[in-house]
């Protein structure tokens, strides 16, 4: 029944509505009002960057890190709420302005491997044993600037170095096919999951979906999705939406295609999404012209939608689904879909 699902958003989903084009809009709200949020909303889990946790990381010890890190284990658990996992934040430092794990320079390297130890400290800290990457700026503005092979082997040997580093962490590679970079080395779901086969354990290396992601790929979110699944690497999710192929919208979850997210919704109910432990997670942004006083609808208006259309996915007439499916009408079937859909 609807309901199983847990959910869960990362605080920078309550912005202030700045984009590249304009300031921001909206003011701050500060981190410990935002837990209070979480539950407000009908939230369980919370996404962190590493630096969401631990402020200004980079000038702080192992031990200030880690006890920062505990200090916002406790919020979490003073508001019930739980950590879903870490990343490490590799794309706004200095050192990484031409890449992390693929930078030309072995000094931006050793840094990028450094901090993403610091991210798993915290994450031990937080009590949660997943580490999202998101690997933003490994990829190239020009061909010839970087070795496309030596880049994936890279990036392979910082994944074995954070495995190495704790026994216990499971590794989510989160794809996208472009920006910052223009292009990326890692595009998509099928290449996330042939990194892993190249690492040391994996077993313990996966993806994160996100459903933007995908589409500006040119590819459907409920494929990829499938596919990770018959892996059994689908770690977790970041359900959103995208307005054709173009920069990453974050729109809120069923707003451009809802026979979309209803796909994305049927196959991670079918096969059972969130039974061991899986949050459904949202990376979503309000739209700029949001008052302050209405800028977390995006968050409770995303989840509302996922949670009705898992009753529609699940009051689907299977028996005519598949009966149609025998009989290859699949027109008649585009048409049970989409009355389906609209409440027929």
């Amino acid at each position: 029944m609807p309901g199983k699902y847990r959910f869960s958003f990362g605080p920078w989903n309550i912005h202030e509505g700045g984009d590249p084009f304009g300031p921001t809009v909206r003011n701050s709200i500060e981190f410990g009002k935002k837990l209070k949020i979480f539950k407000e909303l009908g939230f369980e889990g919370v996404q962190f960057h590493d630096d969401d946790a631990v402020p200004d990381m980079d000038n702080l010890s192992f031990v200030a890190i880690v006890k920062k890190a505990k200090e916002v284990h406790s919020m979490l658990e003073g508001e019930g709420l739980s950590a879903e996992f870490v990343a490490p934040r590799l794309w706004e430092n200095e050192h990484t302005i031409d890449g992390a794990y693929t930078s030309n320079d072995p000094a931006a390297r050793q840094y990028a491997k450094d901090r993403s130890r610091r991210t798993i400290d915290i994450a031990n800290a937080l009590d949660t044993k997943l580490v999202v990457l998101w690997l933003a700026r490994e990829g190239t503005y020009i061909r010839e600037a970087k070795d496309s092979r030596l880049a994936v082997e890279r990036i392979v040997e910082a994944i074995n170095d954070m495995l190495a580093y704790n026994a216990e962490i499971e590794i989510a590679i989160e794809p996208k096919p472009n920006e910052p970079m223009d292009q990326a080395y890692i595009p998509t779901t099928g290449h996330a999951i042939a990194v892993s086969y190249l690492t040391s354990d994996p077993d313990r290396v996966g993806v994160n979906i996100e459903s933007a992601h995908a589409i500006l790929a040119g590819l459907d979110p409920s494929d990829e999705m499938g596919f990770a699944l018959a892996y059994d690497k689908l770690f977790t999710v970041h359900l959103n939406d995208q307005n054709g192929l173009k920069f990453d919208e974050d729109k809120s979850f069923g707003s451009v295609d809802l026979r979309r997210a209803f796909n994305q919704v049927r196959i991670l109910d079918q096969y059972d999404y969130g039974t061991s432990g899986e949050f459904v997670g949202l990376d979503v942004k309000a739209m700029r012209t949001q008052k302050p006083d209405v800028a977390t609808k995006h968050l409770s208006n995303s989840r509302e939608i996922f949670l009705e259309l898992v009753k529609l996915v699940q009051k689907l007439d299977k028996i005519k689904v598949e009966k149609l499916i025998a009989e290859r009408d699949y027109e008649e079937l585009d048409l049970l879909i989409i009355n389906h859909l609209m409440g027929k």
